[in-house]
């Protein structure tokens, strides 16, 4: 008996696996909910009235999902290269830092400049953090792992700095913050009286352009090439440092407009408190689309689904909303289950 990777895989085979993989996790999360005596059906359905089941609901879900896409995206185009990117909460926090710093008021100019501006500072300022740890790999052979995953706490500690130093808001009635974002450089509502913003269509554009990069052009084939094997594809006579740069730079990119996104559409400044953890959250996102950028929009929303749903949940009858990270763990490792089971096919002899 023996695993035998597959020449090609099946259509139904390729959707019915995810599906398959989310029923699994929702049934072996529901074990632990029957031992603790609580209503399983309930508690399922009162999350997804709660992510869905009204118009404000449906719009907290949105709103939610939209850092989720880009930090998923973020980690799905660096991993595709092989480029381990687990900084997406410190590039999504410099660059809102980097937003807040010249949309707070610093330049005066109308909304049609002051949002693109803020839009390409904040990529900026995440591309090139995420520059440091790439090019530490490239020339000393450093672990990305680590370097990114520090300069969480170096930026986070940067951030702190700032807002209780020379970034600190003087009206803020001593709660740390920034000066707020002015109304030029405020990303449009989507939808009136709801927190749901243009970043959200930004998002969806950047899955697009993301998919079509990676799967449509020579620069996606680079990629691609280099994430399967770096020496065959050095052999091959691409150029692999620069590759590798090239991803880093996007994947830093993509974090930081969830940044701008957050403080110039939705809270309006900058504070510790600004992501819950976007940037980790990110990594489960694009593991569950397993890479693929169009399925990061599905995987995001499935994700805010979850977790903005299991706070309903909470509130209603009392369960903790921790249940939100067990359900989405538990589809992690169910979905890696899945893969392999759509890549490889047991062999008797």
């Amino acid at each position: 008996m023996r695993l035998e990777p597959r020449s090609n895989v099946p259509v139904h085979l390729a959707v019915l696996a995810p599906a398959g993989a989310v029923v699994l996790a929702l049934a072996l999360t529901a074990i632990p909910l029957l031992w603790a005596d609580v209503p399983v059906a309930q508690a399922y359905a009162l999350i997804f009235e709660g992510a869905l089941g009204s118009r404000f609901a449906l719009t907290e879900t949105l709103a939610r999902a939209t850092p989720l896409i880009f930090t998923g995206l973020a980690a799905a185009v660096a991993f595709r290269a092989r480029l381990w990117n687990i900084g997406g909460e410190g590039q999504l926090y410099i660059g809102a830092l980097a937003a807040v710093a010249v949309g707070s008021g610093a330049i005066a100019a109308p909304p049609m400049v002051m949002i693109p501006m803020i839009l390409v500072l904040g990529a900026l300022a995440g591309a090139l953090l995420m520059l440091i740890p790439t090019l530490l790999k490239l020339r000393l052979g450093v672990d990305e792992v680590v370097t990114t995953l520090l300069l969480n706490f170096v930026v986070l500690l940067f951030v702190s700095m700032m807002i209780e130093g020379p970034m600190k808001d003087p009206m803020g009635m001593g709660w740390p913050q920034t000066a707020p974002m002015i109304d030029e450089a405020t990303l449009p509502k989507l939808i009136d009286r709801t927190r749901v913003h243009t970043g959200l269509i930004l998002a969806l554009v950047a899955a697009v352009v993301v998919w079509v990069l990676v799967n449509r052009t020579t620069w996606g084939f680079e990629m691609r090439a280099v994430g399967a094997s770096p020496a065959a594809a050095r052999f091959a006579g691409m150029p692999v440092a620069r590759v590798m740069v090239r991803v880093g730079l996007i994947s830093g990119a993509l974090a930081g407009l969830a940044g701008v996104g957050e403080v110039a559409g939705l809270k309006g400044y900058l504070t510790l408190d600004l992501s819950p953890g976007f940037g980790y959250s990110g990594i489960v996102v694009a593991m569950l689309a397993q890479l693929n950028a169009l399925a990061v929009v599905v995987s995001a929303l499935f994700v805010a689904v979850v977790f903005v749903g299991a706070d309903f949940m909470s509130r209603s009858i009392g369960v903790s909303n921790y249940l939100a990270n067990l359900i989405v763990a538990t589809s992690l490792l169910t979905m890696l289950a899945a893969s392999l089971a759509t890549r490889y096919r047991l062999r008797l002899r």
